[in-house]
Order: C-alpha cells, then structure tokens, then sequence
C-alpha cells in the first residue's frame, strides 16, 4: 500500500507503440490545437472588440469560447508531450491539475449552456420584458453562476482524490481521469462517490433541467406564434442545440467508458471517443457560432478581408 502524498507520477497505460506514424500523429493534432485556439481567440476578439455585440447573447459566447480555450489547453499540452515520449508518466500534482481543468472544463460547459438557453427563453417567449430582464448587473452575475459554482464543486472533487490513499499509479486512459484515480484507492472510496453523484447531479443534471424546460416553452411559443418568431428561435438555437448534443455524446461516452468494462471496443476507437469531448467540441462550437450567427459572420468577413488587403 503507498499513499497518495507518495505516488510521484502516475502511469498513462492507454499509449501504444505508433511506430512510424508517431511525427503524423503529433503534427495533426498539433494542428488541431492551434486551428481551435486560432478560431476561439478570433471571435473572443471580434465580440470584445465590437460595441455591436456587446449584448448578453454574444457575451455568453465569449464565455463560451473562453472556456473552450481552457479545456483545450487542459489536454493538448500534454498530449503533444505523451506522444512523442517513451515513457508515458505525467507527475501526479500536474495529473491532479489536469482532472481540475477536464472535469471543470465538462461542468462550466454544461452551465454555460443552459445560461445561453434561458438568455434565448426570455428573448423568444419575454422579448418585450428581456431589456428588463437581462441588466448588465444580471449578465455579470450568470457569468459567475457559470465558472464560480463548477470551479468550487470540481476543487471540492480534486481535492478527496488527492487525500485518497493509493495502491497503484496505473491510469488506463491517454489523460488523467478523477475515476481512475479512485479505482486505484486502497480503501472504501463511498465518500468520494457520493460526492462525485452529488457534484455530478448540480453540475450537470441541473443545467440539463435548465435547457429542457426553457426548451419545452421556445417551442411552445414557436408552434403558436408567428413565422418570424420561428424564424428567430430557428436561427438562435439552431447551434446551441446542435453544440449540446455534440458535448452530450461525447461525455456520455467518456462516463459509460469510465464506468464500465469496454474492451469489446477497439483501443484507437475508445481513445477517439474519450477525447471527442475535449478535442471536437472545442473547434465545433466557434466553427457552428460563427457561420450561423450573422452578426459574428459579417464581423470575422470584414476582419479577414481588412487583414489579408493590408497583408
């Protein structure tokens, strides 16, 4: 039996000899991580640097966007160092700083888009009461409802695994995962279940509560009101819903392959799905937001033009 303040690093076991494909590997997804960081920094800039979109609406895209570069940044980096490695280890405070931003990455995820879903209820079923609504004072305190409460449940999570007593430091997966690290407790981990159901149940089950219900009265509104009042929600959440269920699958995934036995599915396969999640949704959002939200298109168009004429 070692203890957790004794493992030094853990073990990445998931890797495997990619022979001659190793520099491809690295190169393409080097590319991704740059093509998403290229892509979310464009619009965060183009919504920050524009009074037009200072409505709450893009603001919560920023939100979104900046979260997107924070859970790509909390994968990719080590990513690029693991594949071109030898030996697969990560030390264990990074390993643990990683659980932080994956597992606070998910949960900001999910806040932020049941934020943006009751931001589109009031401006489709309240739109004469929506000024009123969405005050600055409101909007800054939803954009603290979607990172302070996750950040907080996540810590509270990261911080029993560290104080877990281990007998191992193998770590089945291409990344740290908060799972594997309590399948690996010498001890009754029930506190730490319990904790994560709970975590799990106000981060994720609550916000999904959120989308549904605000969901249920768009299309209420929709099926009674006018063809421009369809028009507005088809184009408004069109991405968002589109966005949730890209992120839905792709955690689903990763929480049946954490949960239960999957070794029937092929290895390259179940390494894909487990980092769909962190790798697609990422590029997905900022690529779907920017070619369907007109305002941001018009904006990156003439940014682009600006740029490559000067060039």
């Amino acid at each position: 039996m070692i203890n957790s303040t004794q493992v030094s690093y853990f073990t990445l076991a998931a890797y495997f000899d990619t022979g001659v494909f190793e520099y491809l590997f690295f190169i393409s997804i080097m590319f991704l991580y740059v093509l998403i960081v290229c892509a979310n920094v464009l619009l965060i800039v183009v919504i920050c640097m524009n009074r037009s979109l200072h409505e709450p609406m893009y603001l919560f895209l920023c939100s979104l966007f900046v979260n997107e570069l924070y859970g790509s940044t909390g994968l990719f980096p080590l990513l690029l160092v693991q594949i071109l490695s030898d030996i697969h280890t990560v030390s264990a405070p990074f390993c643990f700083l990683q659980v932080f931003c994956v597992y606070s990455y998910a949960s900001v995820e999910f806040t932020n888009l049941a934020i943006m879903s009751y931001d589109r209820y009031l401006a489709i079923c309240c739109p004469l009461q929506y000024n009123t609504h969405m005050t600055t004072y409101r909007v800054v305190m939803l954009i603290a409802v979607i990172w302070l409460p996750p950040f907080f449940a996540v810590f509270v999570t990261t911080s029993l695994s560290m104080s877990l007593q281990l007998c191992g430091n193998i770590i089945n997966k291409v990344y740290c995962g908060n799972h594997s690290i309590i399948i690996l407790a010498c001890f009754d981990t029930s506190v730490n279940n319990a904790y994560e159901l709970i975590a799990a149940s106000l981060t994720v089950l609550v916000p999904v509560s959120v989308i549904v219900y605000t969901y249920i009265k768009i299309l209420q509104v929709c099926f009674s009101g006018s063809k421009q009042t369809r028009q507005k929600a088809v184009s408004t959440c069109t991405p968002h819903l589109a966005s949730l269920l890209n992120f839905s699958f792709g955690v689903s995934f990763e929480i049946l392959q954490s949960r239960f036995n999957m070794s029937s599915v092929p290895n390259m396969l179940r390494i894909f799905l487990s980092l769909y999640f962190l790798t697609c949704q990422p590029l997905f959002n900022p690529v779907m937001y920017g070619l369907n939200m007109s305002k941001i298109r018009i904006v990156c168009k003439s940014l682009l033009f600006k740029f490559f004429n000067e060039g």
